[in-house]
């Protein structure tokens, strides 16, 4: 679904140009859970602004489900965005003085979908988060795992193939951040969602079935998680 080939991206020019990514390549197959980790300066949430169609590579090639995204204008990414991916925030992003139904609609309000219809998928997304009955409290009203489920109800209301994470659990207590993991998970199983979720955190990043390690701006190393290799060894066994 995904592939990235010599991928580069510099900000500024002469003197005080700098190389965030220096050759990146990349695939990811539909379906798959990725984890993307590394220090700061990695180069991996430059990355992360790539795959969402949120900027363009200085060089190389981006190909989305065969779409070469880097000829793409502003326009059409933005199209390819809205019908294909969804996006989830450490900071949550939901407006405050605003219920959880109308939050979790503002993507369809913004493809211009009629108001019933509307009302409807934000209701399915929010029960698919585990939030049914939560549809006319504010932000303030809620904990912070509910507001991040509430971002996740929002990201998925449009049905993306790809969910990108940017840090989801970084707000959240241990426990919250399980029960989070837990619904991503979920959604990638279950439902055949493509996760790819940039963390700092080795056990957030162990729900993943691979971990891409991004350092100076290259990938460093891309390794199958212990997740994956118990769920082959059940295969096999099985078998």
């Amino acid at each position: 679904m995904i592939r990235l080939r010599g991928v580069t991206k510099t900000y500024g020019e002469g003197d005080i140009a700098f190389q965030a990514l220096k050759g990146v390549d990349l695939d990811v197959r539909a379906g798959e859970f990725v984890a993307i980790m590394g220090p700061s300066g990695s180069g991996k949430s430059t990355a992360m602004n790539l795959l969402g169609c949120l900027d363009t590579p200085t060089s190389g090639s981006y190909l989305f489900d065969g779409i070469p995204v880097e000829r793409l204008d502003r326009d059409a990414r933005a199209r390819l965005r809205r019908r294909h991916l969804g996006f989830v925030f450490q900071g949550f992003n939901l407006l405050p003085r605003t219920s959880a139904l109308e939050n979790v609609e503002l993507p369809l309000l913004y493809r211009g979908e009629p108001a019933a219809q509307r009302h409807a998928a934000a209701r399915a997304a929010l029960a698919q988060v585990g939030l049914a009955g939560w549809e006319t409290h504010t932000p303030a009203e809620l904990s912070g795992g509910q507001q991040q489920r509430v971002a996740i109800a929002r990201a998925i209301v449009t049905q993306p193939t790809v969910l990108l994470a940017d840090e989801p659990t970084g707000n959240l207590d241990t426990a919250r951040s399980q029960e989070i993991m837990a619904l991503l998970d979920a959604l990638n199983r279950d439902h055949g969602i493509t996760v790819l979720m940039v963390t700092h955190e080795l056990e957030m990043a162990a729900h993943a079935r691979r971990i891409v390690h991004f350092r100076d701006g290259k990938v460093e190393r891309d390794e199958v998680t212990a997740t994956t290799v118990d769920h082959l060894t059940a295969i096999a066994g099985a078998a």
